[in-house]
């Protein structure tokens, strides 16, 4: 099954109070390119959360977040009582010897002094809490391979869409290839015919028109391609990395579909060459986004 490497993950988890916030999105990319933005508490964890992501993302432009968002009303700033007494001392010894008027309301004087409402306890990851945090990791992880999963059969639909219609144009070319021999046969003869007082051998002019036609058979051509189609529809039933082996086989694809064009002496034959270069260009673009 195909995968794109466009997704978006989110999962939310909750612990004393704290919304734990997992983010994950990507983009088309070679090869695994992952940034990721931490919390502070949680960096301890960043080798072990890369881990994480690339044993199951194997390519994209990777953009992890981690955050918290916490309830100000569970988990206050605390008043530093002590600091915020000696600052009233001082102030009003100040005020005593100087005759500076105190201040009218202290209290809002008091609070915006350094660091008297600085939290000042260091948070320490327990383990219960990175369980909680992987948690959340790997649910994002999960929601983002779901997102690719969900992308990727839309990409299979299209895939298969662009391969039947190839398919079926190149059906159509059979009818043209007939023709064109009994149209060369007469452009030659009437070329003939028109030069006055020519005279021509038909055995070597048979034997001349079988020698250019064969130049012009595509049957390989058409014979390479059929094998490529099929195998374009093989490789998109692999479990896994498809992404870069289905653009070789459009590559090829596209050299066969060229030397048929390049062999096409008819403008009916050449217009359906356009086409089914049309439709697999549409490929090429939409195979950038496989996994």
């Amino acid at each position: 099954m195909i995968q794109s490497m466009t997704g978006y993950g989110k999962a939310v988890v909750v612990y004393n109070g704290k919304k734990i916030n997992a983010e994950i999105k990507s983009l088309n990319s070679k090869q695994l390119d992952l940034l990721t933005r931490i919390a502070p508490l949680y960096r301890e964890k960043e080798m072990e959360i890369r881990q994480m992501i690339s044993s199951r993302l194997e390519r994209g432009k990777v953009d992890f977040a981690l955050w918290i968002e916490k309830d100000e009303g569970i988990d206050p700033t605390p008043v530093n009582e002590s600091l915020m007494y000696n600052y009233y001392r001082q102030l009003k010894d100040i005020a005593a010897r100087t005759g500076i008027p105190e201040p009218q309301d202290w209290m809002f004087t008091l609070t915006r002094m350094p660091d008297v409402l600085t939290r000042t306890d260091t948070e320490v990851l327990t383990e219960e809490e990175w369980q909680k945090t992987r948690q959340a990791v790997v649910e994002s992880i999960d929601a983002l391979v779901d997102f690719r999963k969900q992308e990727g059969a839309a990409l299979e639909r299209k895939f298969a869409e662009k391969i039947d219609n190839i398919e079926r144009l190149m059906a159509e070319i059979e009818p043209y290839e007939k023709q064109r021999v009994e149209k060369i046969r007469g452009r030659i003869v009437e070329g003939l015919l028109q030069i006055p007082g020519v005279e021509y051998d038909k055995n070597r002019l048979e034997q001349e028109l079988i020698y250019y036609i064969e130049k012009l058979d595509i049957s390989e051509e058409k014979q390479r391609l059929a094998n490529h189609l099929r195998y374009f529809r093989e490789t998109m039933s692999d479990d896994h990395g498809q992404g870069k082996k289905l653009g070789f086989i459009a590559q090829e694809m596209g050299r066969e579909i060229n030397t048929t064009g390049s062999k096409s002496n008819l403008a009916e034959m050449q217009n359906i060459v356009v086409q089914m270069k049309d439709e697999l260009e549409q490929i090429k673009e939409q195979v950038l986004n496989a996994l």
